[in-house]
């Protein structure tokens, strides 16, 4: 399965000053977020990247920086889509000659394409020779007269989708396409299902669910979306249930959990233990203050002499004061920032030294209020906000030390801290402390880094 990253386009409909697959998202070029996808999903072999003559270096730089090491071709396309697309095709013609060989076609401007939707693809792939990815249509569709500007007819839009990528072939039949394309005077194709579609009309092209966060950079507003979906890490959630999970691989394992004498970080000590990890808690209860850089250093050092090792470190202490600001005093807001983000910060740096040894897991919890700021608890909400952003540094930061950092971000729980700022609250609409705990715990057996991770009632 090769990955075909088609990175050739000027970005003049964008207004960008540059090429749209180098501008920056997160700090990083939107077609470095792409590539990350590609070289980090389990079922795709080789990536091939196809860009104008002019940034050739420049992209194979940034693929050497990414450490990126199924990129095996760079590729230079041409002024047209199709360009492109026949650059990829003829420069895997002699290993198509050896076996089966399937090339998934994906612009660089969707970064934030889902292991989900590749998984679809490269499923769909065992049955069809060509899929498509696309999703349903929410907005009425008008045909219009490009003369007049008057409606012709509104279509159906039940049978309407909206198309995306990847779009993959298996190597002979899109080939074969572009060969009797070639054969034609140009035909204003706009991807290469349409090009299959009209030069192969009884091959079948599958059609595969995309999902929205899949979205295309093409003007400036377009950015600004991305910039909040990569926020959240583009469409990574988890839905909160009780199936089986393989939480068998946290045997063994050595696991320090501060907060874990109350709420998520007691039920993810409890399930912990009882899938045979060996647990060791860090509260205010047995004299560990994550506040205090200190406390935390002896703490941890502690488990690694009782335990040899320490595989994954789990921050789930937090303050939750539920008053508006002027009525905080000075002590109030240093004990919330003191707990909730500068002991996230001594958890991190007093932890990286060990998780750095065992290419361990640092997991960090958030709040469905982090995405907008709440009254009347202005310090804890924005300091979440703070726990996303320092999960998402951290993970880029180390991921040279492979040393993954995640964070889950549950939907309301309930939980002791939450009764005592909100009172009681109806259980149906909040989530079991003991579910969220399951889902924590299978973060942490993953390989994902940098994911903000929602766990959200069904």
């Amino acid at each position: 399965n090769v990955a075909v990253i088609l990175a050739g386009g000027v970005g003049s409909r964008a207004g960008f000053s540059r090429p749209k697959q180098l501008v920056k998202l997160g700090g990083l070029p939107v077609v470095a977020h792409t590539i990350k996808r590609f070289q980090s999903h389990p079922l795709i072999d080789e990536i091939c990247i196809v860009s104008t003559a002019d940034h050739l270096e420049e992209i194979e730089r940034l693929a050497s920086s990414l450490k990126a090491h199924k990129v095996k071709k760079v590729l230079g396309g041409g002024t047209e889509r199709r360009d492109s697309s026949l650059a990829a095709i003829a420069a895997y013609e002699h290993e198509a000659l050896s076996g089966p060989l399937y090339l998934i076609f994906h612009d660089a401007v969707r970064p934030l394409v889902s292991d989900e939707v590749i998984d679809r693809v490269i499923n769909a792939l065992r049955h069809y020779n060509a899929v498509d990815v696309a999703i349903p249509c929410a907005d009425t569709v008008v045909s219009i007269d490009q003369v007049t500007n008057e409606i012709i007819s509104i279509p159906d839009r039940r049978s309407l989708r909206l198309g995306q990528t990847p779009q993959a072939f298996l190597h002979d039949t899109i080939s074969t396409a572009y060969a009797a394309a070639l054969r034609d005077p140009p035909r204003a194709h706009t991807d290469d299902c349409g090009v299959v579609l009209h030069y192969l009309p009884s091959e079948k092209i599958c059609v595969v669910e995309g999902d929205t966060y899949n979205h295309k950079l093409t003007y400036p507003t377009d950015l600004l979306i991305l910039e909040k979906f990569l926020q959240s890490n583009g469409g990574r959630r988890k839905v909160a249930d009780t199936g089986d999970r393989q939480l068998t691989q946290l045997r063994g394992k050595s696991i320090a959990i501060f907060g874990g004498t109350s709420g998520i970080g007691e039920k993810m000590a409890e399930l912990g233990e009882r899938f045979g990890a060996k647990v060791s808690i860090g509260s205010r209860r047995n004299g560990v203050d994550i506040s205090h850089a200190p406390s935390v250093q002896e703490f941890l050092k502690e488990v690694v002499a009782t335990h040899g090792k320490l595989d994954a470190v789990v921050n789930s202490a937090a303050v939750l004061t539920y008053q508006p600001l002027e009525a905080l005093s000075d002590e109030d807001i240093v004990s919330s920032v003191g707990t909730n983000y500068l002991g996230a910060l001594h958890v991190a740096r007093a932890a990286y030294p060990y998780l750095r040894e065992s290419r361990g897991h640092l997991l960090f919890f958030a709040s469905s209020s982090y995405t907008f700021g709440r009254a009347h608890y202005s310090v804890y909400t924005s300091s979440k906000a703070a726990i996303v952003n320092l999960t998402q540094a951290l993970a880029d930061e180390w991921d040279g030390a492979d040393v993954k950092v995640n964070c889950v971000n549950p939907d309301r729980t309930a939980t002791p801290m939450r009764t005592r700022a909100f009172g009681h609250e109806p259980q149906d609409q909040l989530l079991d402390a003991q579910t969220v705990a399951l889902d924590a715990l299978s973060v942490l057996v993953g390989e994902t880094t940098g994911c903000i991770f929602d766990v959200e009632r069904r």
